[in-house]
């Protein structure tokens, strides 16, 4: 029995390891094609469920513990479940109340065992050796009782600053709308002594430069590794999918093969756009203090004719809804969408107001979204203190603070309390039995 000596601030938990309470098991290997989705039980990976199937592997209420992945994710089950083997389940002994043992496991934030460096993973071994509290089984019940209280009221605000959320990006979409319609500028042209000319309907081979307004990156293996040096001309690919621009520089390519591959520069002002995966659609426009470089295949470079339309109100409704369905609706392949062949992409329509409107336009929306993103940054703001609201909540209840002295008075008059060295025995001894017989729970 590994005990470490001393008590918590309630006086009546005792420290001890996460190995003595536990033991995580490994889960086991279902895949997509074994499983039967119209199965009534879930199918649980590392970060909840993933599936579901006509059969099960462990009795529910149970815990998971995300091992390759979400590590260190700890989800809740209440019913029969099956666990694949990117998972630990956790087995818990009938001495212990099973959400006290979730938020425990919560409160430790396991994640920051990882030590992997290419696919993260938690060795259970590492968990075991944690020191935790553990509180008489009546404290914990208690405890549990006002963790949930707390919780939903705490689920109640987080709830409405994710609507709140929402409703800013459904107002986003909203004023690209409006724009695109006439609707911002319509007391705008009223005012003007002579009458603005009528918007027009053209085709994106009508506002791009002819010879190269439009081109993709070089195909095939134009852009081999032996060409990359050390430093040289910056090679732009696709960006991280959370990132709104959508390219990044990775790498550099000789000046001679960058002299080559002269057709596919990129310059200040130049537009981009993603072509394949989930950045599919994204557009960014090279900044002014962009070093020339070249693009990959990946992407799309845009030379807009700036007398028919500015780069930043082509690149507001290129982001808007209707003009980002547009594309996806045309695109190819499913698991890996692709932008359509350049020559369906010059088709595209765009609706194209005169130049003085679109600066006007552009300022309009600006005004507008420069409120939503401050409101955007307060929200979540607001989220990550809640976030870190709920793990003091835990903290505070594993060391024992989180019932009051009056509290605690009344819950130690229960006929069942018993010290937490018993209960500790106990588990130990049920450890054993089990161990003996090679029985699971």
């Amino acid at each position: 029995m590994s005990i470490n000596s001393g008590l918590s601030a309630n006086k009546s938990g005792i420290q001890c390891l996460l190995g003595d309470l536990f033991e995580f098991e490994y889960g086991k290997s279902l895949t997509v094609k074994e499983r039967k989705e119209t199965g009534v039980f879930p199918v649980l990976g590392s970060n909840g469920v993933i599936g579901y199937h006509d059969k099960y592997l462990i009795k529910g209420p149970a815990i998971i513990v995300g091992r390759k992945g979400a590590v260190g994710e700890v989800t809740f089950i209440d019913r029969n479940f099956w666990p694949i083997d990117t998972s630990y389940y956790v087995k818990v002994s009938d001495s212990l109340d099973i959400k006290f043992s979730f938020y425990l496991l919560k409160s430790l934030i396991l994640g920051r065992l990882d030590k992997s460096t290419a696919i993260p993973g938690l060795n259970r071994n590492d968990a075991y050796v944690l020191t935790v509290m553990l509180l008489p089984l009546v404290e914990q019940r208690a405890i549990v009782a006002k963790l949930e209280q707390l919780f939903s009221e705490l689920d109640k605000g987080v709830e409405n600053l994710k609507k709140a959320q929402a409703q800013l990006k459904v107002f986003r979409q909203a004023v690209l709308k409006w724009a695109f319609e006439g609707k911002l500028t319509q007391e705008w042209r009223k005012q003007q002594k002579e009458l603005p000319e009528k918007w027009k309907l053209l085709k994106l081979k009508d506002i791009t430069n002819e010879k190269d307004g439009l081109r993709r990156g070089p195909f095939g293996s134009a852009i081999k590794k032996e060409f990359f040096v050390s430093d040289g001309y910056k090679v732009y690919e696709q960006g991280n999918a959370i990132n709104n621009d959508p390219y990044r520089g990775t790498y550099y390519v000789s000046e001679e093969k960058f002299n080559e591959l002269i057709n596919f520069k990129v310059v200040p002002g130049d537009l981009i756009v993603s072509c394949s995966g989930v950045t599919l659609g994204r557009i960014s426009e090279i900044p002014e203090d962009a070093k020339p470089g070249i693009i990959n295949q990946a992407l799309l470079r845009i030379r807009l004719k700036q007398d028919l339309i500015k780069n930043k109100f082509f690149i507001i409704h290129f982001r808007a809804a209707f003009f980002q369905k547009m594309i996806f609706d045309q695109s190819q392949g499913t698991a890996m969408p692709n932008l359509v062949g350049i020559k369906d992409f010059k088709e595209i329509e765009l609706l194209i107001p005169p130049i003085e409107e679109q600066d006007k336009i552009v300022q309009e929306i600006e005004d507008r979204l420069s409120v939503c993103d401050k409101l955007e940054e307060t929200i979540s703001q607001s989220l990550q203190k809640a976030e870190s609201l709920r793990q003091s909540i835990l903290k505070k209840a594993f060391e024992g603070k989180l019932l009051t002295d009056a509290e605690l008075e009344e819950v130690r008059k229960d006929p069942d309390w018993e010290p937490a060295e018993k209960l500790l025995e106990r588990i130990q001894q049920e450890k054993q039995e089990t161990q003996k017989t090679g029985k699971t729970k």
